[in-house]
């Protein structure tokens, strides 16, 4: 039996019951828009899922992009469907009238690319890359620079990369030494000439658009002519695949393909630049166009490592979903075992295996997993839509700031936790999980790599402890805990999970006293060495927020729905509950560990490993 790629009864409570998408209409920014244009628009993207993602989902992964001198080829299939998500308006939607977009709110722009995403991840990343990309540009470039690279990415015509990482110096963007040397000016701004190496490039080449435009990371030489040392010599440029106005091909050329365990469909390289293959305007060197100041690179390059931060948590939690629901669909279908009280009747029938407790458990975890996960990100979203149009700049600024807080969070722990609920699904399936004639062991690669995308666990760590919480000391998340202490309380009137505000509040108490103690200490290289653990625990205590405020929609939505909901809405209580029970009693662990400020690991002396 074919499983659908979601339960939009899920998107629906999501958007509509608890995030009440709804009340952004009323905006001038969005008052384009109604239940029905946002219903459309997830009716379409879940058309182009099924019959343009879905169907080469293990193709795509059996048959990698290629390389041969003409540059990288992905699959026809890859190409018909980055061509038919332009076609439908998906890369425009998420971006302003006034530059070809269609005003669609962030978080029903999300919910929209997580459907691509939960039908054929690889593929989906062609569109989340272009997107943050054309919203770059359009941010930071000048107005020729939007009208020549970033339109023609908001229309889905061309493709968008981010070059950042290099061989050498990975994560450590401090440590880049791709150079870009001044080379004049025209209509683009000041041009650059840029040699170096860039790794872990995404979408670094292929034939499913005619042009890319990469954003690359490069050191611009200083007066005594050396590249300025650490992350303020970064700067940023837009260097396309072909040059503007019929000048021919850029000097930016694949040096190899990265085979990857998952996340196969869309090609991963090495791509060098300048190395004289192409000669743009009679010279070696590829040309560049810089975007912002000198200097300036890292800051401004934040908001698309941001934005794509987002993207990975959403596309690790549309795979656990998309796991959890062929899960949850094999085991009502296969039989085996029989329950305790007919175990000894050798002659009744074998059971469904969701008859049994221990079934029961693992689909539970996984949905309190991938539901969690897929409600923190579009959480995430609504905090974009109300910082673009709250009527009150106060309440702009506090969704911006909340937004930054908790992104780290909204990249790890889908990342972390979709795939412990991918490994479930495996255990669900029993020996045939780990077989490619199922589709559940693709997912867990392809969600194996998003704890190292975009930064890994422990970079993300380190930004969330040190960056948004120690370095200005707690003043965003004051704000966050009055918006948890709200839940806590409006959760107090319902019988049903009135019980839950007291061991939220003491998680959070906790997590204050930690904080407080690295405060007064004032020992950051102590505290960071903590970091990893101090994001489980404090990740744990947001996503248990993130339920009960979805349950406390669920108890207040049920008590009029009529009998045929009401299973829905009980499975949204009783995912709350399980949370709660199984896995916030995890944050008083992880906290006390913290809390000893260990050594055991930071100061191992390397001989004893």
């Amino acid at each position: 039996m074919t499983v659908p790629i979601l339960n939009r009864r899920d998107l629906d409570f999501m958007l509509h019951e608890w995030l009440d998408i709804g009340a952004l209409f009323s905006r001038p920014d969005y008052a384009d828009h109604s239940r029905e244009t946002i219903d459309a628009m997830l009716d379409l993207a879940t058309r182009i899922a099924t019959d343009k993602y879905l169907p080469h989902f293990k193709h795509s992964d059996r048959t990698e992009p290629t390389l041969d001198e003409d540059g990288v080829h992905v699959l026809p299939a890859v190409r018909d469907a980055v061509r038919a998500t332009a076609e439908a308006g998906l890369f425009s939607a998420g971006f302003p009238a006034a530059q070809g977009g269609m005003d669609l709110p962030a978080t029903a722009f999300w919910a929209s690319m997580g459907i691509l995403q939960a039908a054929n991840v690889s593929t989906s990343g062609f569109m989340m890359l272009t997107s943050g990309n054309a919203r770059l540009i359009a941010t930071f470039g000048t107005e020729a620079q939007i009208a020549a690279f970033a339109a023609p990415q908001i229309a889905g015509e061309w493709c968008g990369t981010m070059c950042l990482s290099e061989p050498q110096a990975g994560s450590s963007l401090a440590d880049i030494v791709t150079r870009a040397e001044p080379d004049g000016e025209d209509e683009f701004g000041p041009r650059y000439r840029l040699r170096g190496n860039k790794m872990w490039i995404s979408g670094g080449d292929h034939d499913a658009t005619p042009n890319i435009v990469h954003l690359v990371l490069a050191k611009v030489p200083g007066p005594d002519g050396r590249p300025v040392p650490g992350t303020r010599g970064i700067s940023l440029f837009i260097v396309p695949k072909f040059l503007p106005d019929n000048r021919g091909r850029n000097d930016v050329v694949v040096a190899g393909l990265n085979h990857k365990m998952g996340f196969r469909g869309i090609p991963n390289c090495l791509l060098n630049l300048g190395e004289g293959r192409f000669t743009p305007d009679g010279r070696a060197g590829a040309v560049g166009y810089r975007v912002g100041e000198i200097g300036q690179g890292l800051p401004i390059m934040f908001q698309m490592m941001n934005e794509a931060r987002i993207g990975v948590g959403l596309g690790a939690a549309m795979l656990a979903y998309r796991g959890y629901r062929l899960a949850r669909q094999y085991a009502t279908e296969r039989t085996q075992g029989r329950t305790a009280a007919t175990k000894s009747r050798v002659d009744t029938p074998p059971v469904p295996i969701i008859a049994h407790a221990d079934v029961k458990r693992m689909l539970l975890a996984q949905k309190a997993y991938a539901e969690g996960a897929l409600a923190l990100v579009l959480y995430a979203g609504r905090l974009v839509d109300e910082s673009r149009s709250a009527p009150d700049g106060a309440d702009r600024h506090n969704a911006e700031a909340l937004l930054g807080l908790l992104t780290p969070v909204v990249k790890t722990w889908p990342s972390e936790y979709g795939l412990a609920a991918n490994d479930l699904a495996i255990q669900v399936h029993g020996g045939y999980g780990y077989t490619r004639d199922f589709d559940v062991e693709q997912l867990y690669r392809d969600n194996r790599l998003n704890p190292i995308h975009e930064g890994t666990t422990g970079i993300q760590g380190i930004d969330l402890l040190g960056r948004k919480i120690l370095r200005e000391r707690a003043a965003t998340l004051a704000h966050f805990r009055g918006v948890i202490e709200t839940t806590a309380a409006e959760a107090e009137s319902f019988a049903e999970i009135s019980a839950f505000a007291a061991p939220l509040r003491d998680a959070w108490a906790r997590i204050d006293a930690v904080i407080a103690h690295f405060l007064a200490l004032n020992d950051d290289a102590a505290a960071l060495a903590q970091a990893t653990p101090f994001l489980s625990a404090f990740g744990h205590a947001v996503v248990a927020w993130i339920w009960l405020d979805q349950a406390k929609a669920a108890a207040q939505a049920s008590s009029d729905a009529p009998e045929p909901d009401q299973p829905f809405y009980a499975g949204k209580i009783r995912a709350c509950r399980y949370f709660f029970e199984a896995e916030l009693p995890k944050v008083t662990t992880w906290l006390a560990f913290v809390a000893q400020l260990s050594d055991v690991a930071s100061a191992m002396p390397i001989d004893q490993f």
